[in-house]
């Protein structure tokens, strides 16, 4: 067996941003890559879709999922990944952004790559924490963001300019 490189899709966990993340979970699913996102619903939920059912695949679809944070079940793992997690990393990490105690520091740790869909405060603090990290990280929708991103971090209006930025940051095979 073979290591894989692993690619991080960070985005919203609201809002699919289909036409941007089926394209993308497709194309990775052809890289020989793992995809790993939060493992929730949004965006995350779309990439995984998409990954998990391009058939001829050698990557799993990762999910890092964290601790639940309301209700009964407060303090507690997370049992709440979306359907296409093939392998659920459950924490005891909370997900909001940058604290020492967010799981958003597993989710850009793990990854070679970071890849940035549309978000939130949680998307911006795994940007900030790639930049911090040094992984390669690359905004893909809303660019508009970008002038708030240090110049560290790239941006791609098309999902070839994203697969393109992909392959040249992948680890060389060992």
């Amino acid at each position: 067996m073979r290591k894989l490189p692993v690619v991080g899709v960070m985005g919203s966990s609201v809002h699919a941003h289909e036409a941007l993340a089926v394209p993308l979970g497709r194309r990775l699913a052809r890289l020989e890559v793992h995809l790993l996102t939060g493992g929730g619903r949004g965006v995350m939920a779309s990439v995984s879709r998409a990954f998990a059912e391009v058939e001829e695949r050698a990557g799993l679809v990762i999910g890092v999922m964290p601790r639940v944070e309301e209700g009964p079940a407060a303090g507690t793992e997370s049992g709440r990944a979306n359907p296409w997690v093939e392998l659920a990393v459950r924490t005891h990490l909370g997900k909001a952004g940058a604290t020492h105690d967010s799981r958003n520091h597993v989710n850009v740790l793990t990854s070679d790559v970071v890849v940035a869909l549309p978000g939130s405060a949680g998307t911006a603090s795994e940007v900030e924490l790639s930049v911090r990290y040094g992984r390669p990280v690359i905004l893909f929708g809303d660019l508009d963001r970008a002038r708030h991103c240090p110049p560290e971090v790239a941006t791609a209006a098309t999902v070839d300019d994203v697969i393109a930025f992909v392959r040249r940051h992948l680890p060389t095979p060992s």
